[in-house]
């Protein structure tokens, strides 16, 4: 007998992971009867995506301070140049103190149009210099604490019940549920969405018999009767069918395993599914060695701006005006040394950034205090300090954007404080 946990992450065997299977019958009923159709949730919510950089990102090159003369000392040959007309490499000017990294240069035109704003010195307020563990504690949205239960994306869904939901409320697109989605609120995560509706729904017969067996055969009594269901929420997606839908407005996206998984979240606004809360990743970020200077071709951190500005920008620009409902928020699990190694690259850190795009984004500022970058200033004498709790960030989102007031049982622990929050959502 498995755990209706350890089987509800199967996302390996290709066919998603069918956290919907304890979806109500009669709802599933009425979206597979025509009584509510694949429409569901058009137009009804607005929708979060929220990105994780898994390796924590060097907030430093990304956003870069060009006005602080010890950002340039500290990386005498890792640190962006200074904005310079007609020069490729050089930082873009966003506010006279603070630039983008030029491989993020479509995020300027957004930031310039109040679509996107950029957070500084944001992270957790644990000293933890482990990934595994502030990647926890993020997605967890309980920093120190490593026995909560849940994520702070689940949580939310929790206690923010919706009517009429569809089983693809909220989506992951990976392999398996991540942290910040695990949790009694039922999810789907899956991989690719081709393979899913390949493999998963053609409702051959044996597919059809293999989720009933697995479920018949396998899973605990509570789950008893739920396989056909299962079954039939695959048939859901399956009229859905938001593979038929392409990128609109001449956007192309990378081919990379980020650009397919961001193709793949437009594809499913715009099928209508009910979607509320989606989730992706990006790893690589772990710069240690051979991070890249901007006027080089190689280096981890260039190829993954590249790779995050390119998929951001084609994402907005194939949202059209789907984007007045859409936030996107990246986020990582701590920062990279302010001084550069012995090896090309930079060490664990503290503090980092966030970008935010879309609706409700107070755009074309940059958010948050980042001191200059003098010892004394430095948090343990090496990192950026963190001036900005990623919990504050998260509360703002969910109230503002999402509009959930109830956020203790979201943030447990967490006095919010909404005199702490930024202010970058309207």
């Amino acid at each position: 007998m498995i755990h209706r946990r350890d089987f509800l992450k199967l996302g390996a065997t290709g066919l998603g992971t069918l956290a919907a299977a304890h979806a109500m019958p009669e709802m599933l009923a009425n979206l597979l009867g025509g009584r509510v159709s694949a429409d569901a949730g058009k137009g009804s919510r607005k929708q979060l995506i929220v990105i994780f950089q898994r390796g924590a990102m060097d907030g430093l090159n990304a956003l870069v301070p060009h006005y602080d003369d010890n950002y340039y000392s500290l990386r005498p040959t890792l640190a962006v140049p200074r904005p310079k007309k007609g020069e490729a490499v050089s930082a873009l000017d966003l506010d006279g103190r603070f630039g983008l990294n030029p491989n993020l240069a479509p995020f300027l035109p957004l930031f310039q149009s109040g679509k996107l704003a950029c957070i500084t010195a944001v992270g957790s307020p644990d000293n933890t210099r482990s990934h595994f563990d502030a990647q926890d504690y993020m997605e967890s949205g309980t920093p120190g604490r490593k026995a909560t239960p849940d994520g702070w994306l689940n949580r939310y869904l929790q206690t923010a019940k919706i009517q009429n939901a569809t089983p693809f409320r909220a989506v992951s697109m990976t392999q398996l549920t991540p942290r910040t989605m695990q949790g009694k609120a039922e999810v789907v995560a899956m991989a690719n969405l081709n393979d899913f509706n390949f493999r998963a729904g053609n409702a051959t017969g044996r597919v059809t018999t293999s989720f009933e067996e697995m479920y018949a055969k396998q899973a605990a009594d509570a789950l008893r009767g739920t396989g056909q269901e299962t079954v039939e929420a695959v048939k859901f997606l399956k009229k859905a069918n938001p593979g038929r839908f392409q990128p609109d407005n001449g956007a192309k996206y990378p081919a990379s395993p980020f650009g397919n998984a961001m193709k793949q979240i437009g594809q499913l606004i715009k099928a209508d599914v009910g979607l509320e809360v989606a989730f992706t990743d990006i790893g690589g970020w772990d710069t240690h060695v051979n991070q890249g200077a901007p006027n080089q071709a190689f280096g981890a951190l260039n190829r993954n701006l590249r790779d995050l500005g390119d998929t951001l920008g084609a994402f907005a620009q194939d949202m059209g005006t789907r984007m007045d409902n859409i936030l996107v928020l990246t986020m990582t699990e701590f920062g990279r040394t302010v001084r550069q190694n012995g090896t090309g690259g930079t060490d664990h850190g503290h503090g980092s950034a966030m970008f935010a795009l879309g609706a409700d984004v107070k755009g074309g500022k940059v958010y948050g205090d980042l001191p200059k970058l003098t010892n004394t200033n430095l948090y343990e004498g090496r990192d950026v300090p963190v001036t900005t709790d990623f919990r504050d960030v998260f509360a703002e989102v969910l109230s503002k954007h999402l509009g959930d007031q109830n956020l203790a049982p979201v943030l447990p622990g967490y006095q919010v404080n909404k005199s702490k929050f930024l202010n970058f959502l309207a």
